[in-house]
């Protein structure tokens, strides 16, 4: 059986073939679809080996018919180095055989997925009339969030900021179809917004924003914090809240909810999007959308890319396992005739 191979190019050339905004049309509803299915999944909060530099992680999920898992790091240092922080590589494998399907570059394939997420909980917290969108942190993230959240909410106007003036540049270029206000601070950036996005990728318990900069009735998409002690929000922001996680178990680990305890959740995102629990319930309140990633967003982004690949011919199929006539002779495979 044939593996589907794809490189990143493969990947970025899929994306653009179908356009970048559609693409994350469909990735968007498959992961809501995903998450009206939770209970289907085995999945399990990713195990993680933390290192001085960085972390490495793999995060395995599974329903009947498709088993997906993704090898990933974070390393912030990266980038001075002139390396991506994040990088990784996902498999997606026929439960019925256990045969792999595909093996495929991840790294632009988790931005998108991390997007298509931010999107769907924007979809069901954020005011509908919602017109101005900041973002915290312009990194390799920044343009992947602010368009996925552009496909759910009217954005009329970018507002953004980082330390690294780089970064702001890069973003301009990249977002050129969008009304842009480069601002000063963090703080004149959570000040402004409808939708606030933090993305920072600095380590330590930080407090990138403050409550008193969050205007009533703002929704907010925590990114950045995403391993124990790596936080961006100030928690008094999450006790004012409506805070909502993907995967409580993991969130309580890695997300910004670590500073104020579990019983500061309101709920899960699988039970906003199946109509379990409401969502925003006011134009006043303040909802907080603390997201780390989970594999059901990888198993989403992996099964919508297969067949995306399958249907516009992309990728390599390479005979990577072995193929035998009998298939209980292995050792056939390096006998040596005398």
């Amino acid at each position: 059986m044939a593996v589907r191979l794809l490189r990143a190019g493969d990947v970025a050339s899929l994306v653009k073939r179908i356009g970048v905004g559609e693409f994350l049309d469909g990735l968007i509803e498959r992961l809501e679809e995903c998450l009206r299915r939770w209970r289907e999944f085995r999945m399990v909060p990713r195990p993680s080996f933390y290192y001085p530099m960085g972390v490495m992680e793999v995060m395995p999920v599974s329903d009947d018919e498709y088993y997906a898992v993704k090898i990933v790091n974070g390393h912030p240092g990266n980038p001075g180095r002139g390396l991506l922080s994040v990088v990784a590589v996902g498999v997606l494998a026929e439960v019925g055989t256990g045969y792999p399907l595909m093996i495929a570059d991840a790294t632009l394939l988790t931005a998108l997925r991390t997007a298509a997420a931010s999107a769907v909980a924007t979809k069901y917290l954020a005011r509908l009339d919602s017109g101005v969108l900041g973002i915290v942190g312009t990194g390799a993230q920044s343009e992947f969030q602010c368009v996925a959240v552009s496909r759910v909410r009217p954005v009329e106007e970018v507002v953004y900021f980082d330390l690294d003036p780089r970064a702001m540049e890069k973003f301009e270029r990249n977002m050129m179809g969008f009304r842009l206000r480069r601002a000063g601070s963090a703080r004149e950036v959570a000040e402004a917004s409808d939708i606030l996005i933090t993305a920072t990728a600095g380590r330590g318990r930080r407090r990138v924003v403050r409550r008193e900069w969050v205007r009533p009735g703002t929704h907010i998409n925590a990114i950045g914090g995403d391993a124990p002690g790596k936080t961006e929000l100030d928690p008094e922001i999450l006790r004012s809240a409506k805070v909502v996680v993907e995967y409580l178990e993991q969130a309580r680990v890695e997300g910004e909810i670590q500073n104020v305890g579990p019983e500061a959740v309101y709920a899960e995102l699988w039970e906003i999007v199946s109509g379990a629990k409401p969502g925003r319930t006011s134009r006043e309140e303040i909802t907080v959308f603390d997201s780390v990633g989970i594999a059901l967003e990888d198993w989403a982004a992996l099964t919508y890319t297969y067949e995306l690949a399958r249907e516009h011919g992309v990728g390599l199929e390479v005979d990577l396992l072995p193929a035998l006539s009998n298939p209980k002779d292995l050792y056939s495979m390096i006998r040596r005739e005398a």
